[in-house]
């Protein structure tokens, strides 16, 4: 355990400017996991890289109680164990009202196969870490959550990070669609996917109202920094009578349907055909 914390800080003391830079992300970590060995060495490994506050829950209960109180800039959990289901977790995090409910969440398993990665993905975290792992591999998935964070999807069937940048070094299914190359992060797909979450976030307002309107609140919000950016009034205009709606305390579906009409029947023509 003490050579592992010498390798990180050996490989890794150059790099002071990389350090400085995650340090607001670990300086508060939660680690979930029931096997206290191994959450100990997560723990030693976190502190040499810059952690102050470490709290390690074994219990997924606890564990969100935890996220409550401390409020981590990042999360290791497990994927399994006695009273915890790090899928779960994750879920229940991601849909709940705490602070830190989009915080990066690495999700840490010796069980890596391509199902297990893509329900980790789907359940909305950020990273994948396979054990046994070296502090390098570590290193890296805490690298990329701090400094290249994603887009942030607020839908109703998920709620997460862009998975479509999901950026495990273990994935091994197929290659990336076309899509989510170069156009994806440029205005008109922010704004396609936009309409197609709020299109979706109305189809599904009845299984769960509290984040259909969460989704939508989110989409009104990415429009409107691209109505602004692109000029586009009639976009404005729309947006603002669906505002108005959702100004009130709670907005039914049918209160919600004609002026979310009135702003999908302002996506483009094949909006609605491309994958989502």
């Amino acid at each position: 355990m003490v050579g592992l914390q010498n390798e990180v800080r050996h490989v890794f003391a150059a790099d002071s400017k990389t350090l400085h830079k995650i340090e607001p992300v670990i300086r508060r970590t939660l680690i979930v996991d029931p096997n206290m060995a191994s959450a100990k060495l997560m723990a030693d490994l976190v502190k040499g890289l810059g952690a102050r506050e470490v709290v390690v829950e074994q219990d997924e209960k606890l564990a969100l109680e935890a996220a409550r109180d401390l409020e981590p800039g990042i999360i290791f959990v497990e994927r399994t164990g006695p009273r915890l289901d790090g899928e779960s977790f994750t879920k229940r995090l991601r849909r709940s009202n705490l602070a830190c409910r989009k915080a990066p969440i690495i999700m840490v398993t010796s069980d890596a196969t391509a199902s297990t990665i893509k329900g980790a993905r789907d359940s909305g975290v950020h990273e994948f870490l396979r054990k046994p792992f070296t502090s390098g591999d570590l290193f890296k998935r805490i690298e990329v959550v701090s400094i290249r964070p994603r887009d942030w999807i607020e839908a109703v069937g998920y709620v997460g990070p862009d998975r479509r940048r999901f950026n495990s070094g273990e994935y091994a299914g197929p290659q990336k669609r076309k899509s989510d190359k170069a156009k994806g992060g440029d205005a008109a797909a922010a704004k396609d996917q936009a309409m197609r979450i709020l299109n979706a976030a109305l189809a599904q307002f009845d299984s769960d109202p509290m984040q259909a309107l969460r989704a939508i609140r989110e989409q009104v919000s990415a429009l409107k920094a691209q109505a602004m950016k692109t000029a586009d009034a009639g976009l404005a205009v729309a947006l603002a009578s669906l505002e108005t709606v959702l100004t009130g305390a709670a907005p039914t579906k049918a209160q919600l349907e004609r002026p979310i009409q009135g702003v999908l029947a302002l996506a483009a023509p094949d909006t609605f055909a491309k994958a989502s």
